[in-house]
């Protein structure tokens, strides 16, 4: 969650429940480093000889998540001894469903169950415990798919419920005396989430019997000390007629327990109807949910209720369709045909100054005549489609203010289409990266090409004079 729609760089750091920091790169490149170990020594157990080129890496992440996030795991993975040209970036609805490509989930008016056909448009609903990701796919020939609208969703997945559940807790108990719990007992409020979860993905969304949850006795004590008991607590609470405590048993009306998934299904279900209000929705007849949440039954019963006129599929092992599909993506990793621009992408350049348009503060004097700084100057309009493996633009930069063998060049994204100057109100410069060139002088050009339809921003740079290309990389995370 943490690398979700903040800003973040190499030195971001991470709070941990305790209020400890750390930084964020060694701990995501630790937690990188152990999976890789614990699988490498797994492997070297039934295969010898197994040389670490052999393998070929596939992280996921968040299809909601920008361009940075998605460097800053790559650069936690290079950390964690994962070598970058073995290493490739998939997007988490992505893979779950091309995983769904290849298995029967579609149910036929005879009640047979086939795979997607070809033209079948659907919508992902990628439910994990951070966030939701959702996009529209449309199957394509043989095994491919493409986007036919941007990645979007939000914060709203098991992690929000969870949030309203402790919320319940702090308004029995008290705020000040939940957190001196996690504080002094973490090893019990880690059990008291424990348990939650396993009621979160086991009950029945259309039970009435009253819902048991295990609290931990360290917490009954750690409120007894304050002088009225728990029970006591419970029985002259705003909850005395939905919920009983005896011993360590405490007995949840499922009321309440359904109301813990309220705010989750409530903006999930309006995220999906507006999307299915949008021209490029037309024609989608089917939902697919996937990721651990997908497997609870609550937000499972509450999406088929709502889209009762659409097709809601639950595959098997939901929580493992984005793991296993990774794997598919490391064997076919083309295939996405397309993928849909989610911003307006732009670079920072110079132009002709035009008198009485341009702002007098933009004016730069030079040897070849006024020029206007600042210019955002687009090269990927959001909603965009782009063709995956193919440059979608090229820029033909002069070197005229270039007096080193190399120039830097800014790259700025905005939602707003009026945008003229990258110091605009909703531009943001997202990186910078360096071009090198082989020569001075004013006769150089250098065309720099852009791929911004796969999973990661990629650059090629040519040099006109000396037919010279190079390929170079973004920083996205200074």
């Amino acid at each position: 969650m943490i690398l979700w729609n903040k800003p973040i760089h190499k030195d971001t750091m991470l709070d941990d429940e305790t209020g400890k920091s750390l930084s964020a790169m060694t701990v995501f490149s630790l937690s990188i480093k152990c999976m890789v170990d614990d699988l490498t020594a797994m492997v070297n157990q039934r295969i010898s000889g197994l040389d670490q080129k052999d393998i070929h890496w596939v992280l996921t992440v968040p299809a909601i998540w920008n361009d940075a996030a998605k460097q800053f795991m790559r650069l936690a993975a290079e950390e964690a001894g994962i070598s970058s040209t073995l290493l490739t970036i998939a997007l988490e609805p992505e893979a779950a469903s091309i995983y769904c490509r290849h298995i029967p989930v579609q149910v036929g008016e005879t009640g047979s169950i086939s795979r997607f056909q070809p033209g079948h448009k659907y919508l992902v609903l990628d439910a994990g415990g951070g966030t939701i990701d959702i996009t529209i796919h449309e199957v394509c020939d043989g095994v491919q798919l493409k986007e036919l609208y941007k990645a979007t969703g939000g914060a709203w997945g098991g992690k929000m419920v969870d949030n309203a559940f402790l919320d319940f807790i702090a308004a029995l108990i008290g705020k000040d005396m939940l957190k001196r719990f996690k504080e002094e007992h973490m090893e019990d409020y880690i059990d008291l989430l424990r348990d939650f979860e396993v009621k979160k993905r086991a009950t029945d969304s259309t039970s009435e019997k009253l819902l048991i949850l295990k609290i931990p006795l360290a917490l009954i004590e750690l409120v007894n000390s304050k002088g009225r008991s728990f029970q006591q607590i419970v029985q002259s609470s705003q909850y005395a007629k939905q919920t009983i405590l005896s011993g360590d048993k405490f007995r949840i009306d499922m009321n309440i327990f359904r109301s813990f998934f309220k705010q989750s299904v409530d903006e999930i279900v309006l995220h999906v109807n507006q999307l299915l209000k949008m021209d490029e929705a037309s024609g989608v007849d089917t939902i697919l949910m996937v990721g651990g949440y997908s497997e609870s039954p609550m937000p499972n019963e509450s999406i088929k209720k709502e889209f009762a006129r659409l097709k809601v599929i639950v595959p098997p092992d939901a929580g493992l369709a984005v793991l296993k599909g990774a794997v598919i993506c490391g064997h076919c990793p083309n295939f996405i045909t397309q993928r849909v621009a989610k911003y307006i992408y732009g670079v920072k350049s110079k132009r002709p100054f035009v008198k009485g348009s341009d702002p007098v503060e933009k004016l730069i004097k030079t040897d070849l005549g006024d020029y206007c700084d600042d210019q955002f100057s687009i090269f990927v309009q959001t909603g965009q489609t782009l063709n995956a493996g193919e440059y979608q633009f090229e820029k033909k930069i002069g070197t005229a203010f270039i007096v080193n063998k190399s120039f830097n060049i800014d790259i700025y994204t905005t939602t707003n289409k009026d945008v003229k100057y990258v110091t605009d109100e909703g531009c943001t410069k997202i990186g910078s990266m360096i071009v090198p060139i082989s020569g001075r002088g004013i006769d150089q050009r250098v065309i720099v090409r852009f791929k911004i339809g796969g999973t990661e921003i990629k650059v090629e740079c040519k040099e006109e004079t000396t037919g010279r290309i190079t390929s170079t990389s973004v920083d996205l995370l200074t």
